[in-house]
């Protein structure tokens, strides 16, 4: 079945999300605090809404 690339503004794979968690950390040397951890914790929010979205998708 072919796949269509997402509609613009819609949102991110997991694995997309989880890649720039992972720079995040790294740059950071898995230190968080202040602006550092509130881009983190939106991060972390958007890939648990991108992997929800995901299960819904599979099942």
């Amino acid at each position: 079945m072919p796949t269509t690339p997402p509609p613009e503004g819609a949102a991110r794979s997991a694995e997309a999300v989880q890649a720039e968690i992972r720079a995040l950390m790294q740059e950071t040397g898995g230190w968080l605090w202040g602006p550092t951890r509130q881009r983190y914790e939106q991060l972390r929010d958007e890939w648990v809404a991108a992997v929800r979205g995901e299960m819904t998708t599979a099942a």
